[in-house]
């Protein structure tokens, strides 16, 4: 027996030491199987020896196979990788070689394998890991041509203590694995060879299954190493069975360690390339040293879960983790994402840093950031320039921003030495002491991040290469719609306008968005729309034009006054005499632009996709939603009451599948429909 279990010992050696040059390398799965520490029995006992011996030693002419969970959408990613890539050489995942009670799940060039619950796998963040693939596919060579014409230089020390990293990494690798010396190792990063310009160095803090980090390691070129992290005894074990079961060339890039993620950046300051922090809930405790260990001009990906403290539902949880009050209001979502990006500014100011944001997007229940990080004392003063506080109307959806700092540039007047600038405290009041438009008081929040939340010339070139690899992404119409809405955004007008919120205020018949876009843009304002609101107005136009805007409109679709208290806000917005005669006719810019592009902006989930009591239900009707509450016991009414709150949520949902119908047919972005449309969607929802 043990004869048998040196040779199998050795010949899994050898083949490691070959798998470069073979098409599928099944020697890793039994390097899997002793790192599981399964019964010796397993592997020597009789048939099943021999069975290891024959896969071992005939590995060499062993085709590669297809993968058990694989769809024709990874496999023509397959096809499609760039030669010279590690996605090239995924292992066979046959049925053979997975461990009986587990599964096998695909994304991307990605396979992990899967049991139960037993480590915490999100199947609807697929949107974001597929985006924040393309992001770094994008980011990464930009950085390197950046640095290779001397931009961005790194730390002095930092080329010295990655080499010393690399060392340990794979010393530690050699321990665990017992492959004895250095020369037997096969991994891209062993010794101090390795320099930082020969690749990128990747940090995912919170990797559970390492689903992730292994779609990095395949699908990223450039990368030199990934350290996926996790303090979960439990997912890292996970985390290492994945990465094992994704071959050798993947294993050589991701270093799986068990710690606190605080405890990996505050030892790797500048370090990292990308940091990728993806928590369950707040990332607030994790910023301040993750704004540390990015090296100059890389880049932090944030993902924020906890929607209902950001959207204001409750406040003062958001303001002990942010550092920001949030207002309740129809564009909470983006204000959601402006207190997560100044929260980040102000962590990277307390270390000379500042950020620059590519892409800022909430989607869904989520919301995740991109931001560069840049050492720059003189930039961080005009920190409090990018940060405002807001002052909304608690009488309708009029809102200011008050600037928490502000800049004077004084230029020389003989034009000899270079302008003095000088930094100083925002000017307020940025309001009256009463709303001009209802003479109601205010609500005040933030302080929000006012600057641009995407970079436009990054967005561009992003969308160029998703249109070039669109095979690789499951959810490639997903992310283009959403790149390309964030594209379309203004970068100067923060916050938005719900167009049916404004005449439901009214309590007027809503027009077209089109007509109100015309009406903005033919009296001189500019105006987009919002990824985060299909039904959002972003301008640079004041709150009183919009209500002028709307007084015309009620002026030829009157309302009844005669329900409305006289003197009420409500009285004194409607009545007031409009300033500025709006025009309604239509113009060409103010149409939708996926009418002009074939871009669908607004994509639909999946119809499997869907929170807590919805993930994986079909949606219920009436007779369906009583015979399944029968056996919940109670009174008749009690059942009655139970299916009829079941029904709605049905009817709601089916609303929400007509109204995005209705934003595909209209032109994808849901801002080029009928108002008749949405009135219908209404109609459905409250049935």
């Amino acid at each position: 027996m043990l004869a048998c279990v040196l040779t199998l010992r050795l010949a899994a050696h050898r083949a490691i030491r070959r798998a470069a040059s073979w098409p599928c390398v099944p020697a890793h799965v039994l390097r899997f199987h002793l790192l599981q520490q399964q019964p010796l029995s397993e592997l020597t006992g009789g048939a099943g020896a021999q069975a290891w011996a024959v896969r071992i030693c005939d590995s060499a002419a062993i085709a590669p196979m297809q993968e058990k969970t694989a769809t024709p959408t990874a496999a023509a990613a397959v096809a499609a990788a760039p030669a010279g890539g590690s996605a090239d050489a995924g292992p066979c995942t046959t049925a053979s070689n997975v461990p009986d009670g587990f599964t096998v799940r695909s994304e991307g060039l990605a396979n992990i394998l899967y049991k139960g619950n037993d480590v915490f796998y999100n199947e609807a963040q697929v949107t974001n890991r597929d985006l924040s693939t393309a992001v770094l596919r994008h980011f990464l060579p930009l950085l390197a041509k950046e640095r290779a014409a001397g931009k961005h230089k790194p730390k002095r020390d930092s080329a010295a203590r990655r080499a010393k990293e690399a060392m340990q990494v794979e010393q530690r690798k050699r321990e665990e694995q017992g492959q004895g010396d250095a020369s037997t190792s096969a991994g891209p990063a062993a010794g101090a060879a390795r320099q930082p310009c020969q690749g990128a160095w990747v940090l995912e803090g919170l990797a559970a299954t390492g689903l992730r980090s292994i779609r990095y390691a395949k699908e990223i070129p450039g990368i030199a190493r990934i350290v996926a992290n996790d303090l979960d005894e439990g997912a890292v074990a996970s985390m290492r069975r994945n990465v094992a079961f994704n071959g050798p060339e993947v294993e050589a890039l991701i270093d799986c360690r068990c710690a606190d993620a605080r405890m990996v950046m505050m030892g790797s300051q500048n370090k990292f390339d990308a940091v990728d922090l993806d928590p369950y809930g707040t990332p607030s405790m994790f910023l301040d040293t993750a704004v540390q260990c990015v090296s100059e001009g890389g880049l932090m990906l944030v993902t924020a879960t906890d929607m209902a403290n950001l959207c204001g539902n409750n406040a003062t949880a958001c303001h002990s983790n942010y550092g920001s009050y949030p207002v309740h209001r129809t564009y909470c979502h983006e204000m959601a994402v402006r207190i997560l990006l100044a929260c980040i500014e102000s962590h990277a100011n307390r270390h000379r840093r500042h950020i620059t944001p590519l892409l800022s997007l909430c989607v869904d229940f989520y919301v995740r950031v991109f931001v560069r990080i840049e050492t720059s004392p003189a930039t961080v003063k005009e920190s409090p320039c990018k940060l405002a506080y807001l002052w909304q109307s608690s009488g309708c959806n009029s809102f200011w921003l008050q600037p928490v700092g502000s800049k004077k540039v004084m230029e020389d007047p003989a034009g000899k030495k270079p302008p003095n600038i000088k930094y100083m405290p925002g000017h307020g009041p940025a309001v009256p002491e009463r709303c001009p438009d209802t003479g109601s008081g205010y609500l005040m929040g933030g302080p929000i991040w006012s600057g641009p939340i995407h970079d436009r010339s990054f967005l561009t070139g992003l969308m160029e290469d998703l249109d070039r690899d669109q095979e690789r992404y499951k959810q490639y119409a997903r992310i283009r719609g959403l790149v390309a809405l964030a594209a379309d955004e203004l970068p100067d007008a923060p916050l938005y306008y719900d167009y049916h919120d404004l005449c439901k205020t009214a309590r007027c018949a809503p027009m077209r968005l089109e007509v109100l876009r015309s009406a903005l843009i033919n009296a001189g304002y500019r105006v987009s729309a919002s990824h985060a609101n299909p039904l959002a107005v972003k301008t640079d136009a004041p709150p009183s034009v919009m209500w002028d805007i709307v007084r015309c409109w009620i002026r030829d679709n009157p309302v009844n006054l005669s329900k409305i208290a006289n003197g009420s806000y409500l009285h004194n917005l409607v009545t007031k005499e409009p300033t500025l005669q709006a025009d309604f006719t239509l113009v060409d810019a103010a149409k939708a632009p996926a009418k002009a592009d074939g871009i669908t902006r607004f994509v639909q989930n999946p119809s499997h996709w869907g929170p807590k009591s919805r993930h994986g239900r079909p949606p219920l009707t009436a007779p369906d939603a009583v015979a399944a509450d029968a056996g919940k016991g109670g009174t008749k009414q009690q059942q009655q009451q139970r299916a009829a709150k079941r029904a709605r949520e049905a009817a709601k949902g089916a609303g929400t599948d007509a109204h995005g119908d209705s934003d595909v047919r209209a032109g994808g972005d849901g801002s080029g429909g009928d108002a008749e449309d949405a009135v219908e969607a209404n109609k459905m929802a409250k049935a």
